[in-house]
């Protein structure tokens, strides 16, 4: 009798173990899955700079064409051959005409447009790490001297700023980056910009520019 009470007790005390560690474990995971939401519910969500024209995901306005205008022609409502989505953005850099003038020409998306600096604006794009966009050259062999993150002075200047380049084109779509590792991101109101000159380009450029998001 003794051996059977010895016996069942033993097994009370095995099981009751059981059910401890799976309390254990199940708290342990709680903890786990309660960590990983927390950890997606602060990660940067893309930003969009250019998806397709006219939709709201866009963030900055084409609006700093440099030095003046002149020389630049650009559509973004572009409908043929796009890197994804419903259009994309075609750039003509008239180079004869620059070099009636200033021998160099770019565009800054900005925000709000028209914005040099001289009153509030951009974004916060804190957590972003780099801004991504796809291009590609009418004919392959197009340069373009800088791709600008930042870099807007005045009243109310960015934070910091990036710089890649320069870049040569090919006639088919790539993916390009620049690095926003270890930058201020706490104010962007130049959000994008590309500028390029006739000392590097010795005809028409035509370019195209699709996708170009923070990450």
């Amino acid at each position: 009798m003794k051996l059977q009470l010895g016996i069942a007790a033993s097994l009370i005390f095995l099981l009751s173990a059981c059910d401890k560690v799976k309390v254990e474990n199940k708290a342990v995971e709680t903890k786990v899955v309660k960590y990983a939401d927390k950890k997606n519910e602060t990660a940067f969500v893309p930003f969009h700079v250019y998806l397709d024209k006219g939709t709201k995901e866009n963030h900055y306005i084409p609006s700093g064409f440099m030095p003046d205008g002149q020389c630049v022609k650009m559509d973004e409502g572009w409908v043929g051959g796009c890197h994804a989505g419903q259009s994309c953005i075609k750039i003509i850099y008239d180079v004869q005409c620059s070099r009636d003038g200033a021998n160099w020409s770019g565009i800054y998306w900005l925000n709000p447009a028209n914005n040099w600096g001289k009153r509030k604006g951009g974004y916060n794009l804190t957590g972003a790490t780099k801004l991504t966009f796809w291009a590609r050259g009418e004919k392959g062999g197009e340069q373009i001297q800088e791709f600008t993150v930042g870099g807007i002075s005045g009243d109310y200047p960015d934070t910091d700023m990036a710089v890649m380049g320069p870049v040569i084109l090919s006639n088919e779509w790539k993916k390009y980056t620049i690095d926003l590792s270890g930058k201020d991101l706490t104010s962007i109101i130049g959000g994008f910009s590309w500028t390029t000159s006739t000392e590097v380009n010795s005809e028409i450029v035509v370019f195209y520019l699709d996708d170009i998001r923070f990450e």
